[in-house]
């Protein structure tokens, strides 16, 4: 464990010093900030500190999604003035080794998930302790007051999956089958619970390795073979929607696909046609929210949500609207 800390705290130090590197002298520190400006389209609108956050989510490598929040994050932090940090680890202990490195590199705001917060909550609690605000992002919506943090921003997982079945019933879907790709994460399991309680049709969850494409789409395949009257699929991230369509292709099936997130990917696929819907939660918006409540709180003591998530979605996304989002998702901001 201490091996895996001083990993962490040196991967961390690494990027710091990457970041703060050009900043050794008045021109570098010029130069540092007019690449950040460009990568954004902006430049600072404030002339606050140069504030150092850190974001650390439980993403796997290649994820899409988080592309799009570190985007949102990214934006913010050039027009906020802020040394914004980003790393993410899908293991949970690893995840907040990550979050231990940050306090220990003493940065000014930390952003973190909390997609199985047991693992999180000593870490989170450090963070407090160190006088670091904290702010939760997508995941832990429920624990996130309990464990000491400024508010959450993300969708309320059981409210999007409750949207979910109500889209399935206006669709007359009768089985529907909830793929989970990361067992333990408490989001995951929020959402397939709240297509339960809407949908007035049967709901049966599938359990696949979400690291492993090949295998979700085996076993999705296999079960659609097995089983005829599974009329809908939803998966719960835009990867895996493309692989549940090449799934219902070589089973034979009917059954529509539907999913949580969108991407370029899944909005190209919702205006063919191939996709019935999907639930966006505007990760865009996740991060650069995050990244601006943070600011807010370290310049004005101001908090969002008056002690309440600060809700991003759900939006139902279909062929109809989708065109219109399309050129959003190109450029990597929906």
């Amino acid at each position: 464990m201490a091996r895996t800390r001083t990993w962490a705290t040196i991967a961390l130090a690494g990027a710091l010093g990457l970041s703060l590197a050009g900043c050794s002298s008045h021109g570098g520190k010029r130069a540092e900030e007019a690449r950040e400006a460009a990568s954004a389209q902006g430049r600072a609108a404030v002339d606050t500190p140069r504030w150092t956050f850190a974001m650390i989510t439980h993403s796997g490598d290649g994820d899409t999604f988080w592309d799009i929040v570190q985007s949102g994050a990214k934006q913010a932090a050039v027009k906020d003035n802020i040394n914004f940090l980003y790393s993410h680890d899908a293991n949970a202990q690893q995840q907040a080794q990550l979050v231990d490195a940050a306090i220990d590199q003493k940065v000014d705001g930390i952003i973190v998930t909390l997609a199985k917060p047991d693992a999180m909550k000593a870490a989170v609690a450090r963070a407090e302790k160190a006088g670091i605000p904290v702010v939760t992002v997508n995941s832990g919506s429920a624990q996130s007051k309990a464990f000491g943090a400024l508010t959450h921003i993300g969708q309320d997982e059981t409210i999007a999956g409750e949207a979910v079945g109500d889209e399935l019933d206006k669709r007359g879907r009768k089985k529907v089958l909830c793929v989970l790709h990361e067992q333990g994460n408490v989001g995951h399991e929020q959402r397939c619970a709240g297509v339960k309680k809407t949908f007035h049709g049967t709901v049966e969850n599938l359990y696949v390795n979400g690291t492993d494409m090949p295998d979700v789409q085996s076993a999705i395949e296999a079960r659609l073979q097995s089983d005829k009257s599974v009329d809908a699929v939803v998966t719960l991230g835009a990867p895996y929607a493309d692989t549940a369509v090449k799934a219902r292709s070589d089973a034979g099936s009917k059954a529509e696909i539907d999913t949580f997130d969108l991407n370029a990917k899944v909005a190209s696929e919702l205006t063919e046609g191939t996709l019935g819907f999907a639930v966006d939660q505007q990760p865009y918006l996740q991060g650069y929210e995050a990244v601006d409540q943070l600011w807010l709180y370290k310049y004005n003591a101001d908090t969002l949500g008056g002690g309440r998530p600060v809700l991003t979605g759900p939006q139902i996304v279909t062929k109809d609207q989708a065109a219109s989002l399309e050129r959003y998702t190109e450029r990597g901001t929906r």
